[in-house]
Parts: structure tokens; C-alpha cells; sequence
């Protein structure tokens, strides 16, 4: 295993609740193991806009959303590695601001900085911008953006043969493989 020093560089990820956000923190895990790095997962959470216009940051809602995503970390880490992860020297935060700011704030220049890419609709974008575009804009440290597979590759990596019987064989997921195949 390769040791580092202790302000070496580390893989910086964020985590929501969203598929991207899982393959995100899965690939920042098969990277820190590879690499030997330390691995900080972060979850950021904005202050509602009603929160801070009223000026009521000290009561208790800070506190609420750090433990929600304190709670929502290791209910990601539990879905994706099956709890804190075997060889990684990880570190965990909770934090209330804004994602894409937090995490530019958080990865320095020789860190990985890793984040997840999904599909939003144009409500999405408007009400709510993109946190890998905001650290794609503004971060100096390496940027890796995650996108989770499609359905559609899935099925394809289960297809085995184009032979119609020995799909038809085969689990539900193989069969529709075969189907959408077929039909391409």
C-alpha cells in the first residue's frame, strides 16, 4: 500500500441522493483503494431561501440539515460499499451551504475532486444550478464527472448471444435485452 504523506493529495466527492451521486462515490472509493489516497465524502445542503431571508440560522435548522446529511452519507456509503470502506482512510462531512461552492471550497489544487452527472429537466436547471458546472467553472483541482449507466447499456452487458431460444432461457432482464436488441 502506498502511504502518504498527511497533506498529500486525497479524492473529494460529493454525495446527494441522486444515481449519479452513488456512482460518483463508488468510482471515488475504486480510486483512493487504487491510488492510495484519502478519501473525504461531502455532503453539502443549501439553507432554504426562507431560512436565510428571515434570518433564523441559529434555530436549530443548521444543526437538522448537517444531521439529515450526516444520515444521508452513511446511508450512501451502506448502498454502495456496504458501510465505510475496506482500505481507505475516509473522512466524512456534513455541511449547510451551497454544493458546488463547498465542494471548490473544500478540494485543493492536488486533489481529485470527484461529483455525479445526471438528467434535469429545464425547471431543474433554473430553480437549482449545476453543481458540476459550478465546479467545473471554478475548481483547480482534477475534476471527474460520474454518470450513471443508462438502462439501456445495462440490458446490453447482460446480452450473451443473439440466439432467440437460449434468450429466451434466460432471466427477464436477458430476455428484454435480447427483445430491445432485436428491435434496433
Amino acid at each position: 500500500m502506498i502511504v502518504r504523506p498527511e497533506g498529500g493529495p486525497r479524492v473529494v466527492v460529493g454525495v446527494d441522493d441522486s444515481p449519479g451521486a452513488r456512482c460518483a462515490l463508488s468510482w471515488a472509493i475504486g480510486e483512493a483503494r487504487l491510488r492510495g489516497l484519502a478519501l473525504l465524502v461531502v455532503h453539502a445542503a443549501p439553507l432554504p431561501p426562507h431560512v436565510s431571508a428571515a434570518g433564523q440560522i441559529g434555530c436549530g435548522i443548521t444543526e437538522a440539515l448537517r444531521a439529515a446529511g450526516a444520515e444521508l452519507i452513511a446511508r450512501t456509503l451502506g448502498e454502495v460499499a456496504g458501510g465505510t470502506p475496506h482500505g481507505v482512510q475516509m473522512t466524512a462531512l456534513a455541511l449547510v451551504g451551497e454544493p458546488g461552492a463547498t465542494l471548490v471550497r473544500l478540494a485543493r489544487d492536488d486533489d481529485i475532486l470527484v461529483v455525479g452527472h445526471g438528467d434535469r429537466s429545464l425547471l431543474s436547471r433554473i430553480i437549482r444550478p449545476s453543481v458540476r458546472l459550478h465546479c467545473a467553472r471554478r475548481t483547480r483541482a482534477t475534476l471527474v464527472c460520474v454518470r450513471p449507466p443508462s438502462f439501456d447499456s445495462l440490458l446490453d452487458s447482460l446480452i450473451l448471444t443473439d440466439d432467440p431460444e437460449v434468450a429466451a432461457s434466460e432471466p427477464l432482464l436477458r430476455r428484454l435485452a435480447w427483445r430491445r436488441r432485436r428491435t434496433v
